[in-house]
C-alpha cells in the first residue's frame, strides 16, 4: 500500500479499491482508453434515461398532461365482461342451444371443444346514473358512481392464455423481456417523491401468471423497476434492520458501501451503479418514511367504512385505500393485482364471490379521490388481460367440471377508466348481439396504451429507447390516441 495511506490498522476499504483498479487499469492499458470512453457513453445513457444520480426526478411530459398519476387495477385471470357490463338479451333468447358455426370457424380457443353452446347471463342488469350506463346486479357499490366512468367495450388483443395477454396489455409484447407500463411512465416522467418509488405494485392474492415481469422495467434501466409493497406484515421485505443492529450501524454501513460504489462508478461508469447507490439510500429513507404510510390505522373510521378496510389484513379493499395514500404522497404509478378471476367453470359461485372481493373498494376508491380533489389529476384504470365467450364451457374432459364457465376471449373484452382527463359517464364501442365480435369503434391494446400515455402528456411514438440497434416504445409499431375517450 502507498506509504502516504492510512496504515493497516486503519483499513480503508476506498483507498484500497482506489489501488486495486488503478493497478487493474495499468495492467490493461491496451484497453484502458476503451474502457473511459464506454464509461462516457454509459453515463450519456444513464442521462438520456433521465436518472440523477440513478433517480428519475421529475422529467417534463411532451405536452400539457391531463393526467399527473395512474392507479391501474388489473384483475388477474380477466373478468367476464357479459356478466359485468355487457348486457345481451340474446344470449337468454338463444342460452343452451349450440353456437352459430361462423363463431368457432378457424377460430382458436384455450379449452373449448367441439361445437358449445350459448350461455345466458344469469345477473340482473340496470342502468345507472345520468350516463345509463348497464352493470351488472354484482356490482352495486360501482353502479353508484357510474356517472365517472368511460367503459369501453370495444377492446381486442393479440393474445388468448394469460401470460402472453397480460404481458401484451402491460408491456406492448406477448414475450418476456419489454419493459412495463410503470417503468416507461417513470422513465417518461420520473418521480416526485425521492422518498418512495416511483413505481409501487400491491397484491391481493398469488402472482399473475407472467409473474413480476408485470412490473419489471425490461431493458430500461433497473431505476425504473416496480416496487411490490405488502399490505400486511413487513411493508417491504428486508427494509428492516437485523435485530441488534440500530439506524446509525445501518447508516456506516451504507456509507462505506456508497464510497465503494462511487470508486466502480467513476472507473467504469455504469449506470446501474447509480442506480444500486440510489436505491440504498432510498431504502434506507425508506425505513422511516413507508411504516406510517402503511397503517391504515391512521385513517378515520368513517374512512375505512367507506372502503371497507381493515387494518392488518391483506384484501383488495385495503389495497385500494392504501394506493390513494400513495399518490398522495407523490407515487407516479400504483398497480393493484387482484387474482382469481380465472373463470372455466363454477362462474355461478365464483363470480359473484369475486366480485364482492372488489366491488366497494373500487368505489369508495373513486369517491375518496373525488372528495380530495385529487381524481380530475389521477387517472383510474380497471379490467383484465381479455375477455370471455359467450359459449359456456363445461368439458371436463379439458379439466374443468361441469358447472358452466366462460373460455378465453380475446375479440371482445371491456375496460373502464376513470378520472384524469377521461370523459365521464360515456361507453364507448359496440359488440354484436351475443357479445362476440366488434361492430362498431374497435380499441386494440395497443390504442389503450396510447391513449392513456398521452392522458399523462407523453407522446407514445416519442417515448422510445434505444436497445440493441434500435428504438422501442411500449406500442411497438401501432396505437392510435382514442381521442373519443377524452374530456
Amino acid at each position: 500500500m502507498n506509504p502516504s495511506s492510512p496504515s493497516s490498522s486503519a483499513f480503508d476499504p476506498v483507498a484500497l479499491a482506489h489501488e486495486v483498479t488503478r493497478r487493474a487499469f495499468l495492467r490493461g492499458s491496451g484497453v484502458g482508453l476503451g474502457a473511459m470512453a464506454l464509461g462516457n457513453l454509459l453515463a450519456r445513457s444513464l442521462e438520456a434515461a433521465g436518472g440523477d444520480g440513478g433517480r428519475p426526478g421529475v422529467r417534463p411530459p411532451h405536452f400539457a398532461p391531463r393526467a399527473r398519476r395512474v392507479i391501474y387495477l388489473h384483475m388477474v385471470g380477466a373478468p367476464s365482461q357479459l356478466d359485468l357490463f355487457e348486457h345481451k338479451p340474446a344470449l337468454a333468447q338463444y342460452d343452451g342451444q349450440p353456437c352459430p358455426e361462423e363463431l368457432i370457424r378457424g377460430k382458436r380457443f384455450a379449452f373449448l371443444r367441439g361445437h358449445p353452446t350459448i350461455g345466458a347471463s344469469r345477473y340482473a342488469f340496470a342502468r345507472h346514473g345520468q350516463s345509463g350506463a348497464e352493470i351488472s346486479e354484482l356490482l352495486p357499490h360501482l353502479a353508484k358512481v357510474a356517472d365517472e366512468l368511460a367503459i369501453v367495450k370495444s377492446l381486442h388483443t393479440d393474445e388468448f392464455n394469460h401470460a402472453p395477454a397480460q404481458l401484451f396489455l402491460h408491456t406492448g409484447f406477448g414475450r418476456l423481456g419489454r419493459p412495463s407500463f410503470g417503468s416507461w411512465l417513470t422513465y417518461g416522467l420520473g418521480s416526485e417523491n425521492a422518498d418512495l418509488p416511483a413505481y409501487i405494485v400491491l397484491l391481493s392474492g398469488p402472482l399473475a401468471g407472467a409473474g413480476t415481469s408485470l412490473w419489471g422495467p425490461g431493458f430500461l434501466p433497473s431505476v425504473h423497476q416496480g416496487v411490490q409493497f405488502h399490505s400486511s406484515g413487513e411493508p417491504v421485505l428486508f427494509l428492516r434492520n437485523p435485530e441488534g443492529h440500530s439506524a446509525q450501524d445501518r447508516r456506516q454501513v451504507l456509507d462505506t458501501v456508497r464510497r465503494l460504489n462511487e470508486v466502480q462508478l467513476a472507473d467504469v461508469g455504469d449506470p446501474e451503479i447509480s442506480t444500486r447507490i440510489s436505491q440504498y439510500e432510498m431504502a434506507f429513507r425508506m425505513q422511516t418514511s413507508v411504516p406510517e404510510l402503511m397503517d391504515i390505522s391512521r385513517e378515520s373510521p368513517e374512512t375505512l367504512a367507506l372502503y371497507g378496510a381493515e387494518p392488518g389484513k391483506a384484501s383488495f379493499a385495503n389495497n385500494c385505500l392504501l394506493a390513494r395514500r400513495l399518490i398522495e404522497r407523490g407515487v407516479r404509478m400504483v398497480q393493484l393485482y387482484d387474482a382469481d378471476w380465472d373463470h372455466h367453470a363454477d362462474l355461478a359461485t365464483r363470480l359473484p364471490r369475486k366480485c364482492r372481493d372488489v366491488d366497494q373498494g373500487t368505489a369508495a376508491l373513486l369517491t375518496d379521490l373525488r372528495r380530495r380533489g385529487l381524481l380530475d389529476d389521477t387517472l383510474v384504470i380497471w379490467g383484465g388481460e381479455f375477455g370471455r365467450t359467450p359459449m359456456v364451457q363445461t368439458d371436463s374432459g379439458a379439466g374443468v367440471a361441469t358447472k358452466p364457465g366462460r373460455d378465453h376471449h380475446k375479440d371482445a373484452f371491456t375496460m373502464w377508466l376513470a378520472g384524469g382527463g377521461v370523459r365521464r359517464g360515456i361507453t364507448h364501442g359496440r359488440t354484436d348481439d351475443l357479445g362476440y365480435s366488434i361492430v362498431e369503434n374497435p380499441v386494440h391494446v395497443h390504442d389503450l396504451n396510447a391513449t392513456i400515455l398521452h392522458l399523462l402528456g407523453l407522446d407514445h411514438e416519442k417515448l422510445t429507447f434505444r436497445y440493441q440497434g434500435r428504438d422501442f416504445r411500449l406500442t411497438d409499431v401501432h396505437g392510435r390516441v382514442v381521442r373519443e375517450l377524452m374530456a
